[in-house]
């Protein structure tokens, strides 16, 4: 009888496994999705204190 050496089914790997470049990938994209968010926010805060630089009339009296 002739033995089989071939590797049982828990030694074997998907030939598409790629967890773990997608974990790299996924964790920069949302790294980099947070950075977008902060710009957005200061460019957002930015707008609203450029649309309203008038300053108020001195109340002090003549």
């Amino acid at each position: 009888m002739i033995e089989d050496d071939s590797p049982t089914p828990d030694t074997l790997t998907a030939a598409n496994d790629n967890a773990a470049a997608m974990a790299r990938i996924d964790r920069a994209a949302l790294i980099l999705a947070r950075l977008l968010g902060r710009q957005m926010a200061r460019d957002a805060f930015e707008r609203l204190k450029a649309a309203n630089d008038n300053r108020p009339p001195d109340s002090g009296g003549p």
